[in-house]
This record gives structure tokens, C-alpha cells and sequence, in this order.
């Protein structure tokens, strides 16, 4: 079964960075890269005007940076999904992009086949965190599956840990399985949670259970 085309817009302000990017991701058949900007107020421009799917996007960047652009992005073009690539492994990078409305985050010393992992996740309306930007993110000590507080009445014990496990980069089996039930249960809370919460994307329940203290 062929993959849909997913155009993507490369944005970082060092040269041979996107030189490399390009000349990577367009041997993949199912990638379509429409431009390349240089930092965030150039690739807001460019966005406008090319209608890319993902903009994959670094976060230190001169003029408008990617925290700052994922903000806009996500106020001004809600339907492109962001992409964050970068070098900082450190919560306090990552845990505003999640707030900004970034829908995933990977780090520069991932593989070829992992980045366009991720760019194919985002694009299907998922989240992606590279292995160190989860662990930097989601490792909280006391804070897993523990009980916690309410963080909104109209959710049932089960709901929180259900949310809690989701958000914490556990996909419906092994939630399923931590939790002792079965994966429908889990995929009936998780329709239950983004009605009552009124969030429709993981992304958005993640950036939720995190304002929320929940991980």
C-alpha cells in the first residue's frame, strides 16, 4: 500500500543543515519538500503561500525562534502540523513547544529512518518525541501511573489514569496492559476524555495533563 505525499517545509537557519535535510528526504517517494525558510517569521511567509502538510522546525533560529513560531503556527495555520527538531534535550525547551501546540519533537542525533518516522506520525494527526526528548519530558519522579488529583471533576479515576498513561507516550495496548483492562475500554475512555475535555488530539491532551501537573 503506497504512502500518502506529505509536503513538508524545512526550516533552520544554518545552511547546511537544510542542504542536508534536503537532499535526504527527498530520496523518500512519498515526501514532497515545497521550500526551505530560515527562521520562524520566514517560514510563516512561506506557509502562507506554499500550504505545506508539516513543517519540520528548529528552535533556535534568529529573528522569530521556534517556540515563539510554533505559537503562531498553531493560532494562525492550526491545520499544519509542527515538527521541532533540535539539539536541546532539556525539559524547559521542550515543555513550551508542547504548550505552543508543537506536535512533536525530535532530536538532531536521531536516525534518517526515525525522523521521517516522525514526520509521517505528525502528519497522520499523532505526536512523535525522540527517545531522549521523552525522557527528558515524561520522566517525573512520583508522577506515572500514581493516583493524582482530580484535575477536573468531570473525569473518573479511570479517565485520569488512562489520560495520565496516553500522555505519558504509552500507546492503548500497554495502557491496556498497565492498567489491567482491555484495549477497547482504553479506546472508549480516550473518546470519552477528548469529548468531556472538548481536546481532540493527543497533542492536546498531552499539553492538558501537563498544565495540569498530571506528568
Amino acid at each position: 500500500m503506497s504512502r500518502p505525499n506529505i509536503k513538508v517545509l524545512l526550516v533552520d537557519d544554518h545552511v547546511l543543515v537544510l542542504d542536508g535535510l534536503v537532499a535526504r528526504l527527498q530520496l523518500e517517494s512519498h515526501i514532497e519538500i515545497m521550500g526551505t525558510a530560515k527562521n520562524g517569521e520566514e517560514a510563516l511567509q512561506k506557509a502562507q503561500l506554499l500550504a505545506p502538510d508539516v513543517v519540520l522546525m528548529d528552535v533556535s533560529m534568529p529573528v522569530l525562534g521556534g517556540i515563539e513560531a510554533a505559537k503562531r503556527f498553531h493560532e494562525e495555520l492550526p491545520q499544519i502540523k509542527v515538527l521541532m527538531l533540535s539539539m536541546h534535550h532539556d525539559r524547559e525547551y521542550i515543555l513550551p513547544l508542547v504548550q505552543s501546540g508543537a506536535s512533536g519533537y525530535v532530536l538532531k542525533d536521531v536516525s534518517v529512518n526515525e525522523l521521517i518516522m516522525a514526520i509521517d506520525t505528525v502528519f497522520q494527526g499523532g505526536t512523535y518525541f525522540s527517545a531522549g526528548a521523552s525522557q527528558s519530558l515524561f520522566t517525573m519522579p512520583d508522577k506515572s501511573l500514581d493516583p493524582a488529583p482530580a484535575a477536573n471533576e468531570s473525569l473518573t479515576r479511570r479517565e485520569l489514569d488512562v489520560l495520565i498513561a496516553l500522555t505519558s507516550g504509552h500507546a492503548n495496548k500497554e495502557v491496556a496492559r498497565r492498567l489491567n483492562i482491555s484495549v477497547r475500554t482504553v479506546e472508549t475512555h480516550r473518546q470519552n476524555l477528548k469529548n468531556k475535555l472538548d481536546i481532540h488530539t493527543l497533542a492536546g491532551l498531552t499539553k492538558y495533563a501537563i498544565e495540569q501537573g498530571l506528568i
